[in-house]
């Protein structure tokens, strides 16, 4: 029995373990894969506080070092189902957890475009992340959709990597500072194709060799990269009363939900701004408001 399960080991679930455990709290950590959730998969940060510059993976490897360091029990397990009672029961893939308190801090995956054959050729020419799978590129003509400052950001990384990047946005304008639009622009073999969509994967041979847009032009490339925006990992909570948005959680200024006891922070609760900041925050506040309970 714990005194808090915290589901999602990214930065809001592990800020939010520090935090608890430096106030004496049994703590559990449950997550299905490797510790620093997105952070896994950003190439770099520059706006984080305190730190010039970090990979992501870095800034993962620090966090993941904290949780050792300070003895916080962690599982990385499967959470398919909870059960919001008094107290609160956790089940996994593996086995089943108690504690009073749950803090869901289970984070976002990436949207894919809906496209035929996308499924199929995820990992396989089609990819949510350029530090996970840029080198296999490298040479090579890729796209990247989006516009967003992920979209950018993830555009000027491989720019290094390959030989061309088309950067294919449905808009005329991004939707980024104006800094990072701004670089850019100034990098040569990034090519912008703005107020277009892309209509269909062209597979030759099994492989992903080309995209048609909507307005019927051709493309050649070796590999498409997504960043069309985000959806919230909150499937296994389909059995609860928890009040969400558009599948984000509701939580007022504390982190607290609907719930007495079920707490949420991170890129999981419907909020103005989704960032590695905010989402360490989020983790810190929900915790030392657990810990006054």
């Amino acid at each position: 029995m714990y005194d808090l399960i915290i589901i999602g080991m990214g930065v809001s679930g592990i800020s939010a373990a520090i935090y608890s455990k430096n106030a004496g709290l049994k703590v559990l950590l449950l997550d299905e894969s490797a510790p620093g959730g997105t952070l896994n998969k950003i190439s770099q940060i520059e706006n984080y506080p305190g730190l010039n510059s970090i990979s992501g993976p870095d800034l993962a490897h620090n966090l993941f070092t904290k949780v050792n360091d300070l003895k916080i029990d962690y599982k990385l397990e499967k959470v398919t189902d909870v059960i919001l009672e008094d107290i609160k029961t956790i089940k996994t893939n593996d086995n089943i957890y108690q504690s009073k308190y749950l803090l869901i801090a289970t984070g976002r995956k990436p949207k894919l475009l809906g496209l035929d054959h996308e499924q199929e050729f995820i990992g396989h020419g089609i990819s949510t992340c350029a530090l996970c799978d840029g080198s296999f590129f490298k040479g090579k003509d890729i796209a990247v959709v989006g516009g967003g400052a992920s979209a950018l950001s993830e555009a000027i990384y491989l720019s290094k990597i390959v030989n061309k990047v088309y950067l294919i946005h449905r808009h005329e304008e991004f939707r980024s500072s104006e800094d990072l639009i701004s670089k850019v622009k100034k990098i040569s073999n990034i090519k912008l194709i703005l107020n277009n969509e892309i209509k269909e994967l062209i597979i030759d041979n099994d492989k992903l060799n080309g995209l048609l847009l909507k307005d019927n032009q051709k493309i050649n490339i070796s590999a498409l990269f997504e960043y069309i925006g985000n959806t919230p990992n909150t499937e296994f909570l389909k059995n609860t009363n928890l009040k969400m948005e558009d599948s984000y959680i509701i939580v007022n200024n504390k982190g607290l939900t609907n719930i007495p006891g079920v707490y949420a922070s991170g890129d999981v609760i419907k909020k103005d701004i989704y960032q590695i900041i905010t989402a360490a925050s989020e983790g810190a506040i929900a915790a030392i408001n657990i810990s006054k309970n």
